[in-house]
This record gives structure tokens, C-alpha cells and sequence, in this order.
């Protein structure tokens, strides 16, 4: 890799060749079952048929229109993604690209007020995504950063309480901090944040890696009872395509008028295409409640063969998003290491977690094989 940036450190050395439903092979043919999804894209796994079709057949017929012309394939996956008309959108190429069209617009409708964010959330590597990236380790050597983000601890109702002011327009966050460990939102705080979304404070929901089906349900919003001022998706909404998107009730659409905000490949034909696929795939009526019940059937058998280990903390999740929080964080690379040479793919999530994002298509016979290797290894 001599003609590339070492952005990304020291790379595993393993070259995938190919891959098939849910797992991995690399040149020496050996095979790994993927508990990452790509981190989290692929989250109907690697032979999802309609969605090859979908593509093939787009770029034969066309590949790229610019955002100039209309784009029916656009209005067809906005409305899987609008919530009973209420919304709407916007298409870019990436989580952190529809978090920046979020944090633009916010600062449209709320003009001259603070944007508030959370310690170890994480919403990208832009400019106005890194500034809502209360995390030292991202926004290191980049000052100055945007202006006007104020930071609060999550899940801490006292702490959002005092970081909230008179200058406070926006709140953004995750219903799973995912990078920062795997940090379910919890019932209070999500009360609290809904409180002061009803004194005029606009909830910004990042939803780029909770989203499309992960958590059981199209969005984890839905599991609180939240109607978002703005959301953003990403990640599994291509199914390996880069496709982000951003949406926004009605009553603020009108912030974002001809020439706010763009993007040339947003929004693209074949993402577009693959999109639409893996929606009309969630939309099926058992698909998003199989998600359901596997993700209780992953729970129990991760407590019953993990729980009372030693090496393990604590296990947190909600659907098939999992962090395994380890007693001794200097043991992280080790199991990681460990795991992928018994053939299973894992993540880290900050610095003591293995983060498990199971493609949303494994069977739970496959998801106890995964178990069943991290018993060995921790």
C-alpha cells in the first residue's frame, strides 16, 4: 500500500476475493463469518439478489443524472423513509455528508444559537460533523473547529440540564452512541431530551448506524417514541453503496431553498436504485419483527455463554447492535485478533468494547456459531 495515506494505520493483512450471504473469503480461501457487516452496511448481507438486480439493471439503462433533472427513483425511497408525510429529504453520499446538510439546516432555522452534542458521540470526519464529535482522539490537531457546539455528557439528565441555555437551538445525538461504545439511550434521558424539543429546542437524530433495520425496528427513534425535528440515515440504506440522506419535518423544509445546499452524486441512480431494493425488503411484513425476535435470541445466548466470564463487564445492546464491554481494555486487540483467526470478523467500539453488528439476514444458527467462537475466545 506504498501509494497510499497511512490514515488508517497499519491495515489488517487479510485481502478479501469474495463473499457470499453472510460471510467473507480471502485469497487463501479461508472463511470468516462477518459479525461487522462492513461496519454496518451490509446489513442484508452479501447476496442480496433484488438489490444486485436493481443495480445491474440502473446501469445499464443509465448510471448518473445531476440533481438538475427530476429523479423518480428519488421520490420512491423518500417515501419509504417519510414518516406519514411529515417530512422531507434530502440524499448525499455518506453519513457524515447527510449529518452536514443536518447541522446546515439546523443553522437555518435557529440562526445565531448553539448547537448542543455529547461526549463519545460520533457523526463524522467533516468539518461541522467533527465539531459535533465531542471525542479528543477526532478533533485533535484540527482547530479551529466550527463555532458554536457545546458539549454535555449522554445518558446524564443533570448534565444535559446545565449545558442547556437561552443560545441552545439544536440537539443533536444517537439513540446508540456506537463509537463510543455502545451506549444505549436511556428512558430518562430521552424523556428529558423530548421536553426540551417542546420548549422550540430541534432534536437532530443521527441515525446512520442505528438505522434501516438494525435495532428491529426501521429507525431506534421509533423504540422511544421520538418525531425528530431532523434525522439522517446512512450506512445499510445502500447495501454497499454509498448512499446518505437526511430528512426534516415539513413546517422547517422550506430553510433549505434552491441553492442552500447540493450535492452531485447524491442521490445517484444506482444508489438510489439499491436503496430502494433494501427498503422494499424491510417493508416486508415479517422482516423487520424476525429482526425482533433474533435479536432476543442473540441476547440470551450472548449472556448465557458470556455474561459470568471474567474478561467480560458487561454486554449492552439493542437489536443486533451489540458491544461487549471487556474488564481489561488492554486485552482489545487480542480478542479481535483471536476472533478472526477462528474465522469470525468483529469491531472495537471505544477503548475497552467489541462491537457486533451481525448482518440483519443471519440465521441464529450463525449467530451462535459467532457466539460460540467468542466463547473460546474470551
Amino acid at each position: 500500500m506504498t501509494n497510499l495515506l497511512q490514515n488508517y494505520g497499519t491495515r489488517i493483512p487479510i485481502t478479501f476475493t469474495h463473499a457470499e450471504d453472510v460471510y467473507l473469503y480471502d485469497a487463501s480461501g479461508k472463511k470468516y463469518l462477518d459479525f461487522t457487516s462492513g461496519i454496518g452496511v451490509m446489513n442484508l448481507g452479501y447476496s442480496f439478489e433484488a438489490g444486485k438486480s436493481a443495480v445491474k439493471t440502473q446501469i445499464d439503462a443509465i448510471s448518473h443524472l445531476s440533481n438538475l433533472y427530476e429523479n423518480p427513483l428519488q421520490e420512491d425511497v423518500a417515501s419509504f423513509l417519510n414518516f406519514s408525510g411529515a417530512y422531507k429529504g434530502f440524499f448525499a453520499n455518506s453519513g457524515t455528508e447527510a449529518n452536514e446538510a443536518a447541522l446546515k439546516l439546523a443553522r437555518l432555522i435557529k440562526p445565531d444559537t448553539d448547537i448542543l452534542a455529547f461526549v463519545d458521540g460520533f457523526h463524522g470526519r467533516t468539518f461541522g460533523s467533527m465539531s459535533a464529535t465531542m471525542q479528543d482522539k477526532i478533533q485533535a490537531g484540527f482547530a479551529p473547529l466550527v463555532p458554536n457546539f457545546t458539549k454535555a455528557i449522554y445518558n446524564d439528565v443533570a448534565s444535559l440540564k446545565a449545558a442547556v441555555t437561552v443560545k441552545t437551538g439544536a440537539i443533536i445525538f444517537e439513540i446508540v452512541q456506537g463509537e463510543g461504545g455502545v451506549m444505549p439511550i436511556t428512558a430518562d434521558f430521552a424523556q428529558a431530551l423530548k421536553e426540551f424539543q417542546k420548549q422550540g429546542i430541534l432534536l437532530i437524530i443521527d441515525e446512520v448506524q442505528t438505522g434501516i433495520g438494525r435495532t428491529g425496528k426501521l429507525f431506534a427513534f421509533e423504540h422511544f417514541g421520538f418525531e425528530p425535528d431532523i434525522f439522517t440515515s446512512a450506512k445499510g440504506l445502500g447495501n454497499g453503496l454509498p448512499v446518505g440522506a437526511m430528512f426534516v419535518k415539513n413546517e422547517w423544509a422550506d430553510f433549505f431553498s434552491a441553492g442552500k445546499h447540493g450535492s452531485t452524486f447524491g442521490g445517484n441512480p444506482l444508489a438510489m436504485a439499491s436503496a430502494k431494493a433494501v427498503l422494499t425488503e424491510l417493508s416486508q411484513l415479517e422482516f423487520l419483527k424476525d429482526v425482533r425476535d433474533k435479536a432476543e435470541f442473540f441476547k440470551q445466548i450472548l449472556s448465557d455463554k458470556l455474561a459470568k466470564k471474567t474478561s467480560v463487564k458487561a454486554i449492552r445492546n439493542l437489536g443486533l447492535m451489540v458491544g461487549i464491554q471487556l474488564s481489561d481494555e488492554s486485552q482489545l486487540g487480542q480478542v479481535l485478533s483471536e476472533a478472526r483467526e477462528k474465522g469470525l470478523l468483529v469491531l472495537s467500539a471505544g477503548h475497552d468494547v467489541v462491537r457486533l453488528l451481525p448482518p440483519l439476514v443471519m440465521t441464529k444458527a450463525q449467530l451462535e456459531a459467532g457466539v460460540v467462537i467468542l466463547e473460546e475466545v474470551l
